[in-house]
């Protein structure tokens, strides 16, 4: 089985692990956009409207073919502290994005953690993900 880690950048560093032990379960991982070439908000500050608008392009039209190549998405949805607010299995909106495509392509989608209660919460409960419960070793074989 095919499965592409889909997360806020912000949790590019416990990637590692999640990758290792999918790997270690006989899993090939896709790892998310940018992951091998982290592109920072604040480089996104420096491009023109045209270069921004060309980059964000790029990155729907590459996870949407990612997605494609796939059976599953495992969303790493971990708890994100930004302005001093703890924000609980965040899903951000590009993951939310990527969670749309999979759903669209009819791909299973895992997430982590438990769904977040906030906007879009009804949303993704229509996504009919799997819930992990933290232990991506719940992901059925």
């Amino acid at each position: 089985m095919k499965i592409m880690i889909v997360c806020s950048s912000s949790f590019y560093d416990k990637i590692p692990v999640i990758q290792q032990k999918l790997l270690d379960f006989g899993y090939e991982v896709i790892l998310p956009n940018c992951y091998d070439d982290f592109v920072s908000h604040e480089d996104y500050e420096t491009k023109t409207k045209e270069e921004y608008v060309e980059f964000f392009k790029k990155m729907y039209l590459e996870s949407r073919e990612k997605i494609s190549k796939t059976d599953a998405v495992l969303v790493m949805n971990e708890t994100k502290e930004k302005n001093g607010i703890e924000l609980k299995n965040y899903i951000g909106a590009s993951t939310f994005l990527e969670m749309y495509e999979a759903f669209m392509q009819n791909k299973q989608i895992y997430l982590l953690h438990e769904i977040p209660d906030n906007l879009l919460t009804d949303e993704i409960k229509g996504f009919d993900p799997v819930l992990l419960h933290g232990d991506i070793e719940n992901i059925k074989r």
